[in-house]
């Protein structure tokens, strides 16, 4: 397996994208903004616009947050892609994970450009606290960070400190 190998996880990119795309546009063509329907207990659909960036950072700032968002995603995708390729064949968190975390930035960017704020549609809640609303893109953002995480913190780990056995055997015979 080469590193063009790599490619080939570029579909979750697509498969996240189109996911969020689809969703998106079902949620602008059946709900005015605002609108807000029980799917089930602590969990709602609604049609919000967020002009921020996570948990509505900067929202209320006076339009220039679009244009540097939309910069920072395009910045951070490069990255991602080049980041990508640069993976050891064979790798399967860490590319999962930045294909995640690309596709859900290519997600909301689209938005950003093409509404100049991302349609956020999923509402957790219990009682008065709610989580702020998110969309397909912002989850897949979310757990492509988290398998990245993992994978620095724990899997990483194991692959700087193989101990294979033939070592272990030459060390306990004195060699």
């Amino acid at each position: 397996m080469n590193r063009l190998s790599n490619w080939r996880w570029l579909l979750v990119t697509v498969i996240v994208i189109a996911a969020d795309r689809y969703t998106k546009h079902l949620i602008t063509g059946n709900f005015a903004l605002f609108d807000r329907v029980p799917v089930m207990p602590y969990f709602d659909l609604v049609r919000l616009h967020n002009t921020g960036a996570a948990f509505s950072f900067l929202a209320n700032a006076s339009g220039w947050q679009n244009w540097f968002f939309s910069g920072v995603a395009l910045a951070v995708s490069g990255l991602i892609v080049w980041w990508l390729f640069s993976q050891p064949p064979g790798r399967i968190v860490v590319p999962l994970g930045l294909t995640l975390t690309l596709g859900g930035a290519i997600g909301n960017l689209v938005d950003r450009l093409q509404h100049g704020y991302v349609v956020d549609f999923v509402l957790l809640y219990y009682d008065r606290w709610s989580f702020p609303a998110f969309n397909v893109a912002d989850s897949a953002i979310t757990v492509g960070v988290i398998l990245m995480l993992i994978d620095g913190f724990f899997l990483e780990r194991r692959r700087a400190s193989p101990v294979d056995a033939g070592d272990r055997v030459s060390a306990s015979n004195g060699q």
